[in-house]
């Protein structure tokens, strides 16, 4: 498994930072040749089922995820997500915990653990190198106050 960790500090309340990381469909703005979709209906919940598509057109391949845990924060407390990634590309889970720290500063952060089919083990630092690369982009895209 390829492991990875992205981590901010944005200037959002917990609730905020959590609402706009939870937001499914905009995860795909900053991820390339990838659609979100949810399949099943709302609100999000355990057993929240997300399909990340990446490719072009009928080339591609699916990412679905279940979600597995879902605690929001409530009152400025923490919130934690877990998807299990259920694909035959892409397996492992994901992991989305929003904190304040007690002095008023929210800490996020986004902790991936994944295998894609048929790579090499010899390829995992590579692969870390790239989540952490293009899952940062889109946290901080995620989190940035042009979103408002």
């Amino acid at each position: 498994m390829t492991a990875f960790t992205v981590e901010r500090a944005p200037a959002l309340n917990t609730g905020e930072a959590w609402r706009r990381l939870t937001d499914w469909p905009s995860h795909a703005s900053r991820v390339p040749l990838t659609r979100m979709r949810v399949t099943t209906p709302g609100p999000t919940r355990v057993g929240t089922v997300i399909v990340a598509r990446t490719g072009v057109g009928p080339v591609g391949f699916d990412d679905p995820m279940e979600i597995v845990v879902w605690c929001p924060p409530d009152d400025g407390g923490a919130g934690r997500c877990r998807l299990e990634k259920r694909g035959r590309t892409v397996r492992g889970w994901a992991e989305i915990r929003v904190r304040g720290d007690g002095a008023g500063v929210t800490r996020v952060s986004w902790v991936e653990d994944l295998r894609v089919a048929f790579l090499p083990h010899l390829f995992d630092g590579v692969t870390a190198d790239a989540g952490r690369l293009v899952f940062g982009r889109e946290v901080d895209h995620l989190l940035s106050a042009r979103r408002a």
